[in-house]
């Protein structure tokens, strides 16, 4: 059996979708900010070990620099990436 060709569909033009222009941001994911990302990650998880441990010095300063330093420069930092967008 062969396979039927697909029907043509047409919308009419008020249901069509209306694309908007991309518009560029100027943000662009690099290395730098995977590195930075990784790093608070990496933090954030020590931090939270060290609070299970019971070190009431250590783990703060862990969190906070993940979570107010390192994840928001990953995403803060202008990566070198390719001038595309999406």
């Amino acid at each position: 059996m062969g396979m039927s060709p697909k029907p043509i569909v047409v919308r009419p033009k008020s249901l069509k979708a209306k694309v908007a222009p991309e518009v560029d941001l100027g943000f662009r994911w690099g290395t730098l900010n995977t590195v930075l990302l990784v790093l608070g990650v990496a933090l954030l998880e020590g931090g939270y070990k060290s609070l299970a441990g019971g070190s009431l010095t250590l783990a703060p300063v862990l969190l906070v620099t993940g979570y107010c330093v390192l994840i928001p420069a990953s995403l803060l930092v202008r990566g070198s990436g390719s001038n595309e967008g999406e």
